[in-house]
C-alpha cells in the first residue's frame, strides 16, 4: 500500500476551502435549516447502539469531502490488510491482529503461513477450564482453601484495559475480588498486600514481554511476601500466573509452564485485553460472560469491514476528529460516560489514543506537517459538569466532546437515572446551542453588539451568563452496559484510532517515546544506586539526583 501525505491529496484541498466557508456558521443555524439533520447525521446499529454526530459543526457537503478523504487515502484497503495479518507494525514488522482475538466466526487468519486461530482457540480453552476450576473453588491454594482474592500485576494496556473491563461489568461480577497493581511505587501493591490472604489468592502476571520494569518489580515483591508465608517454592505452581507472550521470561522468573496463558507478538499490548491479558476479566464475569464481550466486538468488527463509508461508524467518527484537529485546530477530545461503572472508560481510551497516534513523523520519516492525535481526557457525568464542564462552555477552546450513556440501568433507584439521562440531554443540548436566542440577534450587525442591545439594562451581568454553544458533541446511547454491548463500544472506539493513524499518515502501533523513557529510567536508577559521585547527566538531573541522594547518606 502507498504511503499518502494526506495534505497533499486533492480531498483535503477541497475540505480547507470548504472550512473557510462554513467555519463560522453556529450549529444553530445548521438544525434550523435542516429539520431532517438528526435523521441524516445518526446510525442506529444491530438495535443495540445510537451514534448522534448531528450535532456537529458539519454539513452534508462536509461528511461528503471527509469520506472522499477516507477514499482517496484508501481505508477500505488499510482495513483489508490489518484483517488479512499483514505487518502493517512496519517498525516492528509485525501483524496488528487482535481482532483475531475475537472472531467468533473462527475463518482462518495467517501469520506467517501459519493460521493463528488454533493457538488463540487453544489459550481461550485454557482460559475457560482455569477460570470455570477458580470460580468453582475447585482451584486450591498451597493450605487447601479455595481462591477469594485475585491480583492482576501489570502497567498500561495489561493494567488500563482489564480494570476497565471489570468495573465497567460489575453487575456482572461473581465472588472474586479483583485487584489492580501498576504503580512501582510501593504503595500500590503495599496497599493490596494489607487486604489479602496468601492462602486464597493468586497472582496474575501481566506483561507482554515479562521484562517490564514496574511490572516485574512488583511480582518480585509480591513472590517474597508470599514466600515468608508458604516457605515452600513449589506453592508458587497454586498462586502465580504469567500473561505473556514471552514463555521463556516467565519461565526464568519461576511460574510453571502449565501456569502461562500465551499471547503473542501481533496483539498490541493497548489492546491485548482481549487475550490472555483479559484473564482477570473472565476470573471476574465469568467465561461466559466473556464470550459475550468478544461477541460484540466481533460485530463491530465485521460492520468496520463491511459497511460502506457513509453508514461505517468508526470512519465517520475517525474523519469527524479529523475535521477538528486539523481544520479548527482543536487539541483535545473528550469522552463523557454517563455512567458510573463506566468511570475508567475516558482513561483507558487517552491511553489507546495517544499512545497510537501521538506521533510527529510520518510513515515515510518525514517530519509532519500537520496535526496527529489529539490530547483525550474525561471523566464521569454529572462529575464532570461540576468540575471543568464551565471551560468548555464559555471558555476560549473548542473541545469536541463523546457523550455516552445507557438507556436502561443497572440500578433503579428512584428518579436518578431519568436525573441522569436529562444531565446528559441537557449538556449536550446546551453545549450546541447556547443561551441565546437566535431571535434576539439581527444579521446586519456583529454578535457583540447584538448582545449589548438587548442587555438594556434588564440584567447586568447578562454578559457573564451568556453561552454561546457551537461546541460539537456525538450522544453514544448504549441499550444498557452488557458485556455485549461493551465489546462493541470497545471495538468502535479502536477502530476509529486505526483510521485515524491511517488517514494521518503514521504508524500507530509502535510506542518508541514510552521504549526512551523506560531506558533513561534504568540509566538513573543504576546512577542513584551507585554510591560514589557520578557526573553524565545534564546539570538538572544530575542536581536532583545529588539532592535525592543527600537525604541516604
Amino acid at each position: 500500500m502507498k504511503y499518502i501525505n494526506p495534505v497533499n491529496t486533492k480531498s483535503w484541498n477541497i475540505l480547507k476551502d470548504h472550512f473557510n466557508k462554513i467555519k463560522n456558521i453556529h450549529l444553530r443555524d445548521l438544525f434550523l435549516l435542516d429539520p431532517n439533520r438528526f435523521k441524516k447525521f445518526s446510525i442506529f446499529l444491530e438495535n443495540e447502539i445510537l451514534v448522534d454526530f448531528s450535532k456537529n459543526r458539519i454539513t452534508e457537503n462536509t461528511l461528503k469531502y471527509l469520506l472522499d478523504l477516507a477514499k482517496e487515502m484508501n481505508v477500505k484497503d488499510a482495513i483489508k490488510l490489518m484483517f488479512s495479518g499483514a505487518k502493517i507494525n512496519k517498525t516492528e514488522d509485525r501483524s496488528v491482529l487482535h481482532i483475531a482475538l475475537r472472531n467468533r466466526r473462527n475463518f482462518p487468519i495467517f501469520v506467517d503461513n501459519k493460521n493463528i486461530m488454533l493457538d488463540v482457540n487453544h489459550v481461550l480453552n485454557k482460559m475457560k477450564d482455569f477460570s470455570d476450576s477458580v470460580i468453582s473453588g475447585q482451584w486450591k491454594g498451597y493450605t487447601g482453601k479455595s481462591i477469594l482474592d485475585v491480583v492482576n500485576i501489570g502497567i498500561g494496556g495489561s493494567d488500563l484495559g482489564p480494570y476497565m473491563v471489570t468495573e465497567a461489568l460489575r453487575p456482572y461480577k461473581n465472588h472474586l475480588n479483583i485487584h489492580f497493581v501498576s504503580n512501582i511505587d510501593g504503595t500500590h501493591l503495599s496497599e493490596v498486600l494489607k487486604k489479602i490472604s496468601p492462602e486464597t489468592t493468586i497472582f496474575l502476571i501481566a506483561s507482554k514481554t515479562f521484562t517490564t520494569d514496574e511490572t516485574i518489580t512488583n511480582a518480585n515483591s509480591a513472590k517474597i511476601w508470599f514466600m515468608r508465608y508458604s516457605k515452600d517454592k513449589s506453592s508458587l505452581d497454586k498462586h502465580f500466573f504469567a500473561l505473556s507472550a514471552h514463555i521463556e521470561n516467565a519461565l526464568n522468573f519461576g511460574i510453571n509452564i502449565k501456569n502461562i496463558f500465551q499471547f503473542w507478538n501481533w496483539v498490541g499490548g493497548r489492546f491485548s485485553l482481549w487475550s490472555s491479558a483479559g484473564l482477570s476479566i473472565i476470573l471476574s464475569i465469568g467465561f461466559n460472560n466473556f464470550e459475550k464481550f468478544l461477541n460484540g466486538a466481533h460485530t463491530i468488527d465485521n460492520h468496520f469491514y463491511n459497511s460502506e463509508y457513509e453508514k461505517n461508524i468508526p470512519i465517520i467518527l475517525a474523519v469527524i476528529s479529523i475535521w477538528y484537529t486539523n481544520f479548527f485546530g482543536s487539541e483535545t477530545e473528550a469522552i463523557f460516560p454517563y455512567d458510573q461503572y463506566m468511570h475508567r472508560f475516558s482513561a483507558y481510551f487517552q491511553q489507546s489514543n495517544m499512545e497510537s497516534n501521538g506521533k510527529s513523523i510520518d510513515k515515510k520519516g518525514q517530519k509532519i506537517c500537520y496535526q496527529t492525535g489529539p490530547i483525550i481526557w474525561g471523566e464521569p457525568g454529572t462529575n464532570g459538569q461540576h468540575a471543568f464542564f464551565q471551560l468548555i462552555h464559555q471558555g476560549t477552546k473548542l473541545i469536541p466532546s463523546d457523550f455516552i450513556v445507557p438507556i436502561l440501568s443497572h440500578n433503579n433507584l428512584r428518579s436518578h437515572h431519568i436525573k441522569l439521562i436529562s444531565n446528559f440531554l441537557a449538556q449536550t443540548k446546551s453545549l450546541a446551542f447556547g443561551n441565546i436566542e437566535k431571535s434576539f440577534f439581527k444579521k446586519s450587525i456583529s454578535i457583540e453588539n447584538n448582545i449589548k442591545c438587548i442587555l438594556n439594562k434588564k440584567d447586568e451581568n447578562f454578559l457573564f451568563k451568556q453561552c454561546i454553544g457551537n461546541q460539537p458533541t456525538n450522544s453514544i446511547l448504549v441499550r444498557k452496559i452488557t458485556p455485549y454491548n461493551l465489546g462493541m463500544l470497545i471495538a468502535l472506539y479502536e477502530h476509529k484510532i486505526f483510521v485515524q493513524g491511517h488517514l494521518l499518515n503514521i504508524f500507530s502501533f509502535d510506542q518508541w517515546g514510552v521504549e526512551l523513557g523506560k531506558k533513561l529510567a534504568k540509566d538513573i536508577y543504576e546512577n542513584i544506586s551507585n554510591l560514589e559521585k557520578y557526573e553524565s547527566f545534564d546539570s538538572s538531573t544530575q542536581g536532583l539526583i545529588n539532592f535525592y541522594r543527600s537525604f541516604y547518606k
